[in-house]
């Protein structure tokens, strides 16, 4: 290798470090010649407890951020502001006792303190093998291991999806299910849209139909408002239309508010009707209040007239305040 090749290979391997690393006894591991082998190395490795990080490119479809928590544990603020989100990932492992306790996943922009423990940074990490060694211990069944499933849904290669597929097929455990439909929604895109839609059309248990639906609500994707705008209308299940209002109320613009004034007005079902008044009460920037107003002044309905009463109080909203004004005039 030349001269001038050495020199970029080593600026790049800085490179792919956090760019603020205190406090860690670092050493540097390539894992060219297999992820797997490498990592086990260093979960061996000794004195425990310890880090095991790398980097990965992202999808850039979740928000990373850096999390400065209080020495008691009550409070988190976030750090580095990503207006767009990065373009890779740090994926971080606490290692104690020989085995994973923890995973992460931040943002390189972070600031690492690493508590004075060692700190085993691996390059040439190849993204189709750190998804095959999270989807591992995603399937553990101990609380911590839920982030590793979080991990998989950054990662920018196909493996992911495939990955996440496989998790939420019908031949795997109901917990390990719900975590991956939840990631497939906010995470991975049209893809991900794509198989909640098969799930909702498909799956024979209501609870994991019920579970895409809540999914959709993180889609960015267009079609996500379409398809929860057609689970709301009064042809389907009752479950899963109440599900679907619910899941509206998350969304924004004229579309997702005339299908819950519709589900208000004219669905047969108290459940539906109600889920309706809470999703507009709680739209963002107040998009719902005009319909809850118009809704109590005109229903006879008394039960849901109190209902929407109730929801334009907990709605804070100054037209709420108006409207409750007018009604003590007369």
């Amino acid at each position: 290798m030349t001269r001038a090749a050495l020199l970029l290979a080593a600026v790049l391997q800085v490179a792919a470090q956090p760019k603020l690393l205190v406090n860690a006894k670092l050493d540097t591991h390539s894992a060219a010649q297999g992820l797997d082998s490498a990592f086990q190395a260093q979960v061996a490795a000794v004195p425990q407890p310890s880090w095991i990080a790398y980097s990965v490119p992202t999808n850039k479809t979740m928000t990373l951020g850096c999390e400065f928590v209080s020495n008691d544990g009550t409070w988190f603020s976030t750090g580095t502001i990503h207006l767009e989100p990065p373009d890779n990932a740090v994926i971080l492992f606490r290692i104690a006792s020989g085995a994973v306790e923890r995973v992460r996943t931040l943002s390189p922009d972070c600031q690492f303190d690493a508590g004075g423990v060692p700190f085993h940074w691996l390059t040439e990490v190849q993204p189709a093998q750190s998804v095959a060694l999270l989807a591992g211990l995603a399937t553990k069944e101990w609380s911590p291991m839920s982030s590793a499933m979080g991990a998989i849904a950054v990662h920018a290669d196909p493996s992911a999806d495939q990955t996440l597929d496989k998790f939420a097929g019908s031949d795997q455990m109901d917990s390990l299910r719900g975590r991956a439909i939840t990631y497939l929604g906010s995470a991975r895109g049209k893809h991900g849209f794509d198989v909640l839609k098969g799930l909702i059309a498909n799956d024979p248990d209501k609870r994991i139909r019920t579970r895409a639906i809540t999914a959709l609500q993180s889609s960015k994707e267009p079609e996500a408002l379409d398809l929860l705008i057609t689970l709301s209308k009064p042809d389907k299940d009752v479950t899963i239309r109440t599900q679907a209002v619910r899941e509206l109320g998350h969304k924004r613009g004229p579309q997702a508010v005339a299908a819950l004034g519709d589900a208000l007005n004219n669905d047969t079902d108290m459940q539906v009707k109600r889920a309706a008044c809470t999703s507009l009460q709680g739209m963002p920037d107040g998009e719902g209040v005009p319909v809850l107003i118009q809704f109590a002044k005109n229903t006879k309905d008394v039960q849901l007239r109190r209902q929407a009463m109730t929801s334009l109080q907990n709605s804070h909203d100054p037209r709420a305040v108006a409207f409750f004004l007018d009604v003590l005039k007369n």
